[in-house]
């Protein structure tokens, strides 16, 4: 319990994140590159010490997490001037939770052990739902040794913590966890829309098909967010797809095509081209939109 911790970035899910490491008792210094932030207040309510500079937040820290946006993102954060690799003590274990892609998380580690510094690449899912109750689920790529260190504070934060294989291990798996999400929120909003039509309250869908074979986590949580016309972020559309486009770069080099998740990134394109092509800001639960919207 006596390590120090840092977290950068406190957006939707990195606030809740480092708050849950502040309530458990750590002594966790947090920065945040937008200082005005909803996230950064929450953290600093549960007791995360807000500092001004990513030097503040890593120069005592023993183990630094960060949750940013896509891999330059992260480089910035991590590599570029005045960022971790600067500041931090040698042996410091930087964990990183964003999604970024193996090859990016591998170069990471590659690159933090020129500065004596340790990497594990630990993309979550759950969305803000399982940030703010620590139930993520944690994919965890890297040594070992430095995922067994590393546990105490993932059951913190996630239920289902997993070591995936080396460097890069754990975003392979995010990306496949990805591509599952992605579809089913096809499937989702099309048995939506098959229900209206068929004039079928689309809450027996949810009642009935979440007992079943058909149930899944988006149908659970997201289904009656889709009756409401609820967009809130729980998982941006813009996230989504960067998730996507990295899965597509992944697969460049091979034969292999992903039919459905060319279909999912495509509906998802159409929603973030909306309201002056700020769709994107809205949760993967406005693909709905692609299909309400065209009609």
């Amino acid at each position: 319990m006596n390590k120090q911790i840092a977290f950068l970035g406190l957006g939707v899910m990195g606030s809740p994140m480092a708050a849950n490491l502040a309530r458990s008792g750590y002594s966790v210094k947090a920065w945040n590159r937008t200082p005005n932030r909803p996230g950064v207040e929450v953290a600093a309510n549960a007791g995360a010490i807000i500092v001004s500079s990513i030097q503040k937040a890593v120069e005592t820290a023993d183990i630094v997490f960060s949750c940013v946006g896509d891999s330059p993102d992260v480089e910035a954060v991590i590599l570029g001037k005045g960022g971790v690799a600067e500041s931090a003590q040698p042996g410091t274990l930087i964990i990183d939770t964003s999604t970024i892609g193996p090859d990016a998380a591998r170069k990471l580690g590659t690159e933090l052990k020129k500065y004596g510094l340790r990497f594990l690449d630990a993309p979550v899912s759950g969305g803000d739902i399982g940030a703010k109750n620590g139930t993520l689920t944690i994919m965890v790529g890297g040594e070992p040794s430095d995922f067994e260190e590393s546990k105490p504070l993932l059951n913190i934060l996630g239920k289902t913590i997993r070591l995936c294989g080396s460097t890069g291990s754990g975003q392979a798996v995010k990306l496949c966890n990805q591509v599952l999400a992605a579809v089913h929120m096809v499937a989702l909003c099309e048995a939506m829309q098959l229900a209206e039509q068929q004039g079928i309250d689309p809450n027996l869908i949810i009642e009935v098909c979440s007992t079943g074979a058909a149930g899944s986590w988006a149908l659970s949580n997201l289904g009656q967010k889709i009756i409401q016309s609820d967009f809130q972020p729980g998982f941006m559309i813009k996230h989504m797809l960067k998730d996507l486009r990295l899965v597509q770069e992944t697969l460049k080099a091979s034969p292999q095509q992903l039919p459905g998740v060319e279909m999912a990134d495509y509906l998802f394109k159409t929603v973030q081209d909306l309201d002056n092509g700020t769709g994107g800001k809205q949760g993967t639960q406005a693909m709905i939109r692609a299909y309400r919207d065209s009609e």
